[in-house]
């Protein structure tokens, strides 16, 4: 793996510690040249513009060399057609201007000083998003609008007027297109620098740790959003009462909640009476206190992605509201009543809300909506969807839902044939098809009569219960249609003639179980040239569909000239062949076809190839005949397979990725022709028959060095060796062996000579990993390359080497859960690059090494659960790289007084559950570099160290250890003034009531972030004096403290942002609102810190609101450490978590 870094500073450089530093030199003028012109001219040089060749040159001289530079000064004469303007930019005084004064480039000052005013309002503005945030056009234009930005013209509507805005500063390369995602954009961060200049005070974002507060004249702030919101952040808006906008920003990429004090919503917002935009997106709020109607200025409002389920009433008096955002608000069940007073809303989203059953009544007053994502129709409530006759103005994605409960009648009222601006529109029924009130007669008038603006480009129908499709929708006046969807209509009987649309270019039909056949109708008669612009088409749940009839006969008729993806999921019934006229299909993919036999013959430009369960793969081709090879191929449960040896080197050796998975009946790669050879990323999985890669007496014919890769073999539970040709795997860096019950070991001369990483996971028959019965050259110390080998849950494993020799290069080695294994290799020796040494769960292993001496470069030890071993290794004291070491469960270890401890680079030292260890290093106070210590569930007996702590420690963990925590009160907490993390239980110090105790004073030391207190049976309170200068505390936790009864006062803890309480019953009943930063209820374990450190899990069955634990379905919730797990109940309610992880208990 390579990490390439790049920074115009050079302190990073030094920072990152690179191997090597490339310095990039400016641009030639040549190079800067055609960047210029490329902007400016739209052409590679000047050969067409010769007028413009002589100023350009001399422009560019002025960019000096920076592409940027060039960038933005050729972006801004792409509309300048005179010289003189040319002249006059050159001549411009502003290429004067010092850059080391303000840190921008001169042109980047030209481009901004020659906008029009109305676009450096937009740009300036442009200066609260984020560096590297990457935004919508419509988010921007939503935000200029709401702020006025917008100077309206009677000719555009606002939404244009913006669109023009937008595109005016990409042209001019203010915002350029993400490259991750071509619907988003970015802004470079040079760019964002001028913005910020340009702005000055009015514009102001708090960034990263840095205390700040805004300026009085400061009128639009941003943040970026962080998981806990406190109220210190909150302090830097203490003097801006006049401003306009309160924008945080997410940059989480996944599902990710957001907490946020009571303090913003109850004090803060009232006084910000000014606001036009207010943003309170992704954070976990479930009501809304009443101060919505102290923001009448109010045009932009966002609680998407919240949790809230009602929208207080003060809402409707937001009489300038412009956009209301309630996006995937999952939880909202209603919209208020009185919707119908926000008269000048033009922007409503609640898709995602489906817990919304009806609209309110009276929404078609909002004349001015322009966006509305979705119509819900309640039952009882058909007639109210004539109320979509006024909003004449609406445009974009549109859905239409609850069409069960309206009539054709109703349906006419609805007028979206008027509506010119939707160009994606999906109608909706229920999913439920067997009630009373689903008459198909009804549900065809319904769709008939919801005929659409002919300039729709995207259409979904989904649930429709009639047995037949209207004919607008093949009407070939639909000349914008693009994609069609045709989903879950459950009673049609037959596909509309969807070949009339000429320009369509996505079809999904899926879950019509009532269709037994596709053919002719499919195309609409007399249709020579049917589907001419179709690239992507896909059949997917169609039960009884047994026929796909292409017409094939017609030598005449043009059929999917353009298709270049096929996708046929889960169409069990589906007989013959797949048509041959597909000439140009790029992408196939078949799932669940039991009886479909795919024969690929004839798609000469194949190139992803996805076949699982089908009846036969044919490919008949002549082995001569001109095709591309295909890059990807993943094959699956196939019942016979019919391809030549020739058609199959011709088609299948040189794919990419070549992946076999759910093959049951396969017994060897080669007896369907199948082979290693010339993919780069093989996969196989689940080959329950599978016992070799190739045949006992076929041998393969190696005319090449193979190209693999990567390959990884998974659940194959009778493969027992590789095959003897790997030793030729000359390009095989990475290899994975998992879930193999029947592997072994590494046969003769079969190690693939240049293999790097190589993980070997539930292979339950694995004896070694090198026998010394087979003479494996290729895994002598000398040649092997192999630098990451991890051995997991391996319960036959003797030993790695029966030899004694492995792999000197070795730089990584992690064996964990292999209950047999009793040494490491036969010879006692470690690999002498050894840099991390990882053993976990091994109960039999009696000896590590002999010694440490020849591994001098070893990094980390980890050993946990080494019960049966006698020693450490003599020399650890010599290993001088050593930074980390933990070790747990070691009964035969007292002290370090024999093997020692390295003091030039240890970082972070662990000792746990080493019941007869009874004294830490006399000298560890003077480990220079000691940042964390740990010492927990070891003798009571460990005395506190003469010489005291290290003072650099930034996290320190006591459990068990009443004499250290004695003398460490005693010696002062304070003293470790660089301490973030801390954790102590008090087990054994009974006589403790307080913390920290009172007297002490200045107790803790104010560079903590977290505290956890946890097992003292007689502490009853937290001293509050001890936290008064603990101005960064995030997180405090209190575990099985039986007697406590209060914690600090709350105006101590102003900054903290997480408060864990379980086993500490008077605290659980009596904590009150206004600490930490949940609204209202004490704050309880959530998401991956939950309950980590707890012994047990019970009190989750005290929770007061299950709720927080459902609803995630992408939730992955890790429960790990824990020894008494009574999880019976509390699993039956978290029926959201998927998958839920319970590790090491």
């Amino acid at each position: 793996t390579k990490i390439i870094v790049t920074t115009r500073l050079q302190i990073v450089s030094s920072i990152v510690d690179s191997l090597k530093v490339f310095h990039l030199d400016k641009l030639s003028d040549d190079d800067c040249l055609s960047i210029f012109t490329q902007h400016a001219l739209k052409a590679r040089n000047f050969g067409g513009h010769l007028p413009f060749k002589e100023i350009g040159e001399k422009i560019v001289r002025r960019c000096n060399g920076l592409p940027l530079a060039a960038k933005a000064v050729g972006s801004l004469l792409r509309t300048v057609k005179y010289h003189q303007e040319w002249e006059r930019i050159y001549e411009s005084e502003i290429w004067d201007f010092p850059e080391d004064r303000c840190g921008i480039i001169p042109a980047l000052r030209l481009s901004y000083h020659h906008l029009p005013s109305h676009l450096k309002r937009c740009f300036a503005y442009c200066s609260i998003l984020p560096k590297d945030y990457e935004f919508e056009e419509e988010e921007m234009i939503l935000l200029w609008r709401a702020e006025g930005f917008l100077q309206q013209e009677v000719k555009l509507r606002t939404k244009d007027l913006g669109n023009q805005y937008f595109q005016d500063l990409v042209s001019r390369s203010f915002f350029q297109i993400s490259n991750k995602d071509k619907s988003r954009f970015v802004m470079h961060d040079l760019i964002n620098d001028l913005a910020q200049l340009v702005a000055g005070e009015v514009c102001s974002k708090l960034e990263g740790d840095r205390k700040r507060k805004f300026s009085i004249r400061t009128r639009h702030s941003s943040y970026v959003a962080s998981e806990y919101e406190t109220v210190k952040k909150f302090e830097a808006f203490d003097k801006v009462n006049s401003l306009r906008t309160f924008l945080p920003f997410v940059f989480s990429s996944y599902y990710q909640e957001f907490y946020l004090t009571d303090v913003m919503l109850v004090d803060l917002l009232p006084k910000l009476g000014y606001l036009r935009v207010l943003s309170l997106c992704g954070y976990h709020i479930t009501e809304l206190p009443d101060v919505l109607e102290k923001l009448k200025q109010l045009r932009y409002l966002n609680f998407s992605y919240t949790k809230i389920k009602c929208l207080p009433d003060s809402l409707c008096t937001l009489y300038h509201l412009e956009t209301l955002l309630l996006k995937n608000c999952y939880k909202l069940q209603t919209l208020p009543s009185k919707m119908e007073n926000l008269v000048n809303l033009q922007y409503l989203d609640i898709s995602g809300a489906s817990l919304i059953e009806r609209m309110p009544v009276g929404i078609g007053s909002l004349i001015n909506l322009q966006r509305l994502s979705d119509f819900v129709i309640g039952e009882g409530d058909g007639h109210h969807i004539g109320e979509l006759k006024y909003l004449l103005s609406l445009g974009g994605s549109f859905r239409l839902s609850g069409l069960e409960n309206v009539n054709g009648e109703d349906a006419v009222d609805a007028k979206l044939n008027e509506k010119q601006g939707i160009d994606r529109l999906v109608l909706q029924w229920g999913t439920d098809f067997k009630k009373d009130t689903r008459i198909n007669e009804i549900e065809e008038w319904v769709l008939n009569s919801l005929c659409p603006s002919k300039k729709l480009e995207h259409l979904v129908i989904q649930n429709y219960g009639g047995a037949k499709f209207c004919t607008w929708i093949t009407d070939s006046s639909f000349k914008n249609m693009l994609s069609l969807e045709l989903r879950n209509c459950k009673n049609c009987k037959s596909v509309p003639a969807i070949g009339r649309l000429p320009f369509l270019k996505d079809l999904l039909i899926g879950g019509l179980d009532e269709v037994n056949n596709i053919g002719v109708e499919l195309f609409g008669e007399n249709q020579s040239n049917a589907f001419p612009s179709l690239e992507t088409l896909c059949f997917e749940g169609m039960s009884n569909l047994e026929e796909w009839d292409p017409c094939e006969d017609d030598e005449q008729a043009s059929k999917f000239p353009n298709l270049h993806k096929l996708s046929i999921r889960e169409c069990p019934q589906l007989l013959g062949r797949l048509p041959t006229i597909l000439q140009s299909l790029q992408k196939l993919e078949i799932r669940k076809c039991r009886r479909l036999t795919v024969s690929i013959s004839s798609f000469p430009l194949l190139l992803e190839l996805r076949v699982e369960g089908c009846g036969e793969l044919v490919d008949e081709g002549s082995s001569t005949e001109e095709v591309t090879s295909l890059k990807s191929v993943s094959l699956s449960d196939i019942s016979k397979f019919n391809i030549s040896t020739e058609r199959m080197m011709l088609r299948f050796a040189n794919s990419e990725d070549f992946n076999i998975f759910g093959w049951k009946k396969l017994e060897s790669l080669s007896q369907n022709g199948l082979g290693l050879v010339g993919h780069r990323f093989i996969e196989i999985y689940d080959c329950p028959q599978l016992v070799c890669l190739e045949t006992e007496d076929e041998r393969l014919q190696l005319d090449k060095i193979p190209d693999v890769e990567s390959l990884r073999i998974r659940k194959c539970k009778r493969l027992k060796r590789l095959p003897k040709v790997l030793h030729a795997f000359t390009y095989l860096t990475r290899m994975r062996l998992e879930r193999c019950s029947s592997f072994d070991s590494f046969g003769e001369s079969n190690f693939p000579p240049a293999l790097k990483k190589l993980e070997i996971w539930g292979c339950m028959n694995l004896q070694y990993l090198v026998d010394k019965k087979e003479n494996n050259k290729s895994m002598s110390s000398d040649t092997c390359l192999l630098e990451h080998l991890d051995i997991l849950f391996c319960p036959s494993l003797i030993w790695l080497s029966s030899r004694g020799d492995i792999c000197n290069r070795l730089q990584h080695l992690e064996v964990s859960s292999c209950s047999k294994l009793s040494s490491l290799f036969f010879n006692a020796k470690l690999p002498v690059m050894l840099k991390h040494l990882h053993i976990w769960k091994c109960p039999m292993l009696e000896c590590i090494a002999q010694d440490f001496h020849e591994t001098t470069d070893l990094e980390s030890i980890f050993i946990w659960g080494g019960q049966n071993i006698k020693s450490l290794p003599q020399g650890l004291d010599k290993l001088t790289h050593l930074e980390k070491i933990q070790l747990d469960g070691f009964s035969s270890l007292v002290s370090f007084e024999e093997s020692g401890l390295p003091t030039t680079n240890l970082k972070a030292f662990s000792i746990s559950n080493c019941e007869n260890f009874k004294a830490l290093p006399d000298c560890i106070n003077n480990f220079p570099f000691l940042q964390k210590l740990k010492v927990c569930e070891c003798s009571a007996d460990i005395p506190f160290p003469e010489k005291g702590f290290p003072t650099n420690l930034t996290s320190l963990e006591i459990s068990n250890a009443p004499k250290i925590f004695t003398s460490l009160v005693e010696w002062g907490l304070n003293r470790l003034s660089s301490l973030q993390q801390l954790t102590i239980s008090g087990a054994g110090c009974s006589n403790v009531v307080s913390f920290p105790e009172e007297g002490m004073g200045k107790a803790l030391p104010p560079s903590l972030t977290f505290i956890c207190i946890r097992e003292f049976e007689n502490l009853e309170f937290m001293c509050s004096e001890g936290f008064h200068h603990l101005t960064s505390l995030q997180e405090l936790q209190f575990s099985n403290c039986p007697k406590l009864a209060s914690l600090p006062e709350k105006d101590k803890l102003l900054s903290l942002e997480r408060l864990y309480i379980w086993g500490c019953p008077l605290l659980e009943e009596g904590c009150g609102r206004g600490i930490g930063s949940k609204s209202g209820d004490t704050v309880f374990p959530s998401k991956d810190s939950f309950m980590k450190d707890s012994g047990e899990i019970q009190l989750i069955l005290r929770l007061k609101k299950l709720e927080e634990l459902i609803g995630h379905p992408k939730w992955t919730m890790p429960i790990y450490g824990h020894h008494k797990v009574f999880a019976t109940f509390c699993l039956y309610y978290i029926k959201g978590a998927s998958p839920l992880v319970i590790d090491r208990c």
